[in-house]
């Protein structure tokens, strides 16, 4: 963190992207501190306000705050993809270290499972995938993890073929260390980093799919408070109250760019 805050110090995009990005993770943590508005209080005499000193975001079909629910939507939006994302990292760079140190049949296997999995667009196999199972935030969760399972597969198969092959490795071998050993104590610390980027990579696209699907109505079911399910919410109401999807809408755009400045940030010499 210490490091982070250092180099935001130099670099003005990196300190942009974490400013917004605590702001927002503060909300999604602690929504009580900035709304004490109930997201599921419904009053049909306020309903489409346009935003007010009462209401700064407005209020949509209902009556309820908008400014309250883009608040409370934040925990339940990035949670979702925060863990989805968890999932497919842990698994997926499991899959990936074990298949690229063991190579054989299990490298073919798992070269094969992927290969299947990415010949699909993600969001025809996120609708695939919550259709079969049912609309549900458990069943998101596993559909946004298995989307995103072979590309952490593959990156952490490829750090781990590069790192097999050093030094370092061929000693533990050869000191007797067995493979267990020798993937957990030396080649998971080296491969790791890898994954992380990775993460961070595809946080913004996994929160594009995560919107994506709740504004097709198979993630988050209302009236929970969520960013994708709040624009499906306002969709036939945007030209004449266009504030319900204005606002959740810079939510999404706010919380990827602040992520895509971090990562930028990080990946930059200065």
């Amino acid at each position: 963190m210490k490091t982070l805050l250092d180099r935001a110090r130099r670099n003005p995009a990196l300190a942009l992207g974490v400013a917004i990005a605590i702001i927002i993770g503060a909300a999604a943590l602690f929504p009580g501190l900035f709304s004490q508005t109930s997201p599921l209080e419904i009053d049909m005499g306020r309903a489409l306000q346009p935003p007010s000193t009462a209401h700064p975001f407005g209020t949509d079909h209902v009556g309820r705050d908008v400014y309250s629910r883009v608040v409370h939507g934040a925990g339940v939006t990035l949670g979702i993809v925060s863990g989805s994302l968890a999932l497919s990292a842990i698994f997926g760079g499991l899959t990936g270290l074990f298949a690229g140190y063991l190579r054989g049949f299990s490298d073919l296997a798992t070269g094969q499972f992927t290969g299947v999995i990415l010949s699909f667009p993600p969001i025809f196999l996120g609708v695939m995938i919550t259709g079969i199972l049912g609309s549900s935030v458990a069943n998101l969760v596993v559909a946004m993890a298995i989307i995103y399972f072979p590309l952490f597969v593959r990156v952490a198969r490829s750090s781990t073929m590069v790192e097999a092959s050093r030094s370092y490795t061929e000693a533990a071998q050869v000191l007797g260390a067995g493979d267990l050993r020798v993937i957990f104590r030396h080649l998971l610390p080296n491969v790791l980093p890898a994954v992380l980027t990775q993460y961070i990579i595809l946080f913004p696209l996994a929160l594009q799919i995560q919107a994506a699907l709740g504004f097709l109505g198979l993630g988050v079911q209302p009236p929970t408070p969520d960013w994708g399910a709040s624009l499906q919410e306002s969709k036939d109401y945007v030209l004449f109250a266009s504030w319900t999807a204005i606002f959740p809408g810079l939510a999404l755009i706010l919380s990827s760019l602040a992520v895509i400045l971090i990562g930028r940030g990080l990946q930059s010499k200065n």
